[in-house]
């Protein structure tokens, strides 16, 4: 800790443990203790840590062949764009890595449709965003962030972004009517924000509106998608995914979808734009590019990983385990004063504490956790966010559960011997 303090930039405050290794649902510090992980790497690791399947082509691959760069074929990338295009139901890939280029791909590709098909005039192709939107740390990105921690001191900012309410579909109708509006890029949960869950219809509405006025709808899955939320995608549309979702109460196929985090089981940075040949199509060679983006490591980790979401059925244990979870945190609430408000959807949840965004209550309890053997962080202040691995079992979460009750019930009884 030390070292990173000294030698590292600030630009993050972690809890005061240092992971040494994992597997599964848990992780080990350099003092050999045991916790259970209960934010994946920011849902990054849904597939579990260091899971031997993943592992296993990465390594080989790793053995074979690792960078070719895109100025040559190579042996795994047409075998993975077949892959994954089938998985998730669209024509074409564009492989990156990481979730913020995936995101600046996917506004490139939206501007670039917009002139080129929709005939916005050059230069003036808008882009709707969300309040509360996080989407990346990249300069264009946070241009339309409303969070002052990602935009003070960063400007000047990238212009042609409109940033209405979110879960607001009155306001994205009225926004709708600008005819230079290329796209509206959302997440079906803002997971930065504190897990805040929309209503029901939202993503249905909203991909509907789109449609209807001719802008593309652009679903932002980096953190909900891969079978965080109880489907393969929050946006629950994607049906001709070869049979590896199942049809929820609300869905709406994006017409540009942007993954990242666990397309490789938190073993490789690996995302993805996708969308059909008609928008793919307007992106032609010398345009956008990435060295690392589709190399063969990445490849074979891509397959790997989602495959793994499959044979181990890991977007119904979200949604079961999901269930599960939250009753039990209404119970707890019931109990304490402490905590107000669970929301989420399967196992990427949060809890609301009964404290101001400046108090130190979350953080504090965060690491009364981590005492007890569990690992959380605080989001916005006072709202702790709950998201381990897909691959825990019943037993598993009920014991985290109790961990959770026995921390919250002891801190409660704390907070009011002092008062």
């Amino acid at each position: 800790m030390e070292m990173e303090n000294d030698h590292g930039a600030h630009n993050y405050h972690p809890l005061p443990v240092v992971l040494d290794s994992g597997k599964g649902v848990h992780v080990w510090d350099i003092e050999g203790n045991q916790y259970f992980d209960f934010l994946s790497a920011y849902s990054a690791v849904n597939q579990g840590h260091c899971h031997p399947r993943i592992v296993g082509a990465m390594k080989q691959q790793a053995e074979k062949l690792t960078l070719t760069s895109r100025a040559f074929f190579n042996s795994n990338l047409g075998k993975y764009e077949a892959f994954i295009t089938s998985y998730f139901g669209y024509d074409k890939v564009l492989p990156m890595n990481t979730g913020a280029e995936a995101v600046e791909t996917a506004i490139k590709i939206a501007r670039k449709w917009a002139y080129d098909v929709k005939g916005v005039p050059p230069g003036l192709a808008k882009i709707i965003t969300c309040e509360g939107n996080f989407h990346g740390r990249t300069t264009t990105i946070v241009s339309f962030s409303t969070d002052t921690d990602s935009t003070g001191g960063f400007g000047p900012f990238t212009p042609g972004f409109e940033v209405i309410p979110y879960d607001d579909t009155e306001a994205l109708e009225v926004a709708l009517k600008d005819p230079n509006v290329a796209g509206f890029l959302v997440e079906p949960i803002q997971g930065e924000a504190g897990v805040y869950t929309p209503s029901d219809d939202y993503v249905q509405k909203a991909q509907a509106l789109c449609e209807k006025a001719g802008v593309l709808f652009i679903a932002d899955e980096v953190q909900t998608g891969i079978a965080r939320t109880g489907s393969l995608l929050a946006t629950c549309g994607n049906c001709s995914c070869a049979g590896h979702c199942e049809r929820q109460s609300t869905y709406a196929k994006a017409d540009v979808l942007i993954l990242g985090k666990a397309l490789s089981g938190g073993a490789y940075p690996v995302s993805a734009v996708l969308a059909d040949n008609e928008i793919m199509g307007v992106i032609h060679p010398g345009q956008h590019g990435s060295t690392f983006g589709g190399n063969p490591v990445a490849a074979e980790v891509g397959i790997a990983a989602l495959q793994v979401v499959v044979d181990e059925k890991l977007s119904q244990n979200a949604r079961q385990l999901g269930d599960q979870f939250r009753q039990a945190m209404r119970e707890l609430i019931a109990e304490s004063d402490l905590l107000t408000h669970v929301r989420g959807k399967g196992m990427l949840n949060a809890v609301v504490i009964n404290d101001s965004p400046e108090s130190s209550t979350a953080w504090d309890l965060c690491v009364a956790l981590k005492n007890n053997g569990l690992l959380a962080k605080p989001t916005h202040g006072n709202i702790i966010r709950f998201a381990p691995p897909l691959v825990m079992t019943e037993d598993e979460l009920e014991a985290c559960i109790q961990i959770i009750r026995k921390t919250v019930l002891e801190f409660t009884k704390d907070a009011n011997q002092q008062a």
